[in-house]
């Protein structure tokens, strides 16, 4: 089994819910630090394209997006689980939940001017600008939309009053009773308000909530070990992509394997990927593309979220 290597940057929120979920398993993983705005054109050799962050990449296989990352870390060591089996499907849609819609109104306040000026107050001005630019190629052409900070601030109570109630009906020390991913999904957009002190009030002033959030972070990242992003494509380079699954699934829009098709989120950072299409099945989408520097890989995409258009 080839190495874990995640691609990410400190301060990226879902990041640090992809190193959560390696810490939940106790992992070893190597570290691959990319830029947090574009071009990233070690990154994009690996992905053809895709531009979200993180990226986990296992020899020549490469996931996008965490929901994917998430399940394919279980597969790789079942326990301690992440979706246990019999709250499996509540647990995965109250992570979808929270890393759409609590996600959608932590970005909108942490990015109102008061926690900006804080959070890029030792920052360049030119660095503010090309992330200010960044973000907003990131955010065109997606379904997402930006929701004003004060509708944010308006409805935030209701959140932390039913993360409080769930925190209770589970036990009190995690949301499903055991830690799961329900809590990882959760813990990201809260962990991302409490950067600045203009936004963390919103989470330490609910002091339930936040004894919840100190346990979750408390489980760590696992161990890592620095990569260079060179070393990184070297290594799919040389590796194989791993055996395709052998779910029968028949994709309910008759795309079939070998059919070149492009991949894109359907929500924000909506770059599509294109290649050959190998498998569709019911939760995962599997495209090989070739890259000069990469060689031959398999991205994978979670059906959820993105759309697949022929080519």
């Amino acid at each position: 089994m080839s190495e874990l290597i995640l691609h990410h940057y400190p301060t990226s929120p879902f990041a640090e819910k992809a190193r959560l979920l390696l810490g939940f398993k106790d992992l070893a993983w190597r570290s691959v630090q990319i830029p947090p705005v574009m071009p990233k054109p070690d990154l994009t050799a690996l992905t053809g394209g895709y531009r979200k962050t993180p990226v986990l990449q296992i020899g020549a296989d490469i996931y996008c997006d965490t929901a994917l990352i998430a399940r394919r870390l279980e597969a790789h060591q079942p326990q301690p689980a992440l979706l246990p089996h019999s709250q499996a499907f509540a647990i995965a849609a109250f992570a979808q939940w929270a890393d759409s819609v609590v996600f959608q109104h932590a970005v909108s306040l942490v990015f109102q001017p008061e926690s900006i000026a804080v959070r890029f107050a030792k920052a360049p001005p030119e660095f503010v600008q090309a992330f200010v630019a960044d973000r907003a190629k990131l955010f065109a052409g997606g379904q997402a939309s930006r929701l004003p900070a004060e509708q944010a601030r308006h409805q935030w109570p209701a959140f932390m009053a039913r993360l409080q109630a769930q925190l209770e009906a589970g036990g009190g020390e995690f949301l499903f009773g055991e830690a799961s991913l329900a809590d990882i999904a959760m813990a990201h957009p809260l962990w991302f308000l409490r950067a600045t002190p203009v936004t963390s009030p919103l989470v330490d002033g609910y002091p339930a909530v936040s004894a919840w959030l100190e346990r979750v972070l408390a489980r760590g990242h696992g161990t890592s070990q620095s990569l260079s992003s060179e070393e990184a494509i070297t290594v799919a380079h040389e590796a194989t992509p791993a055996p395709l699954p052998t779910e029968a699934f028949s994709d309910p829009n008759g795309f079939a394997n070998g059919q070149a098709v492009a991949i894109s989120a359907i929500d924000y950072g909506v770059d599509a990927v294109e290649g050959e299409l190998l498998f569709a099945g019911v939760e995962e989408l599997i495209v090989r593309r070739e890259d000069p520097r990469a060689g031959v890989v398999h991205v994978h995409f979670p059906r959820l979220g993105f759309a697949i258009e022929a080519r």
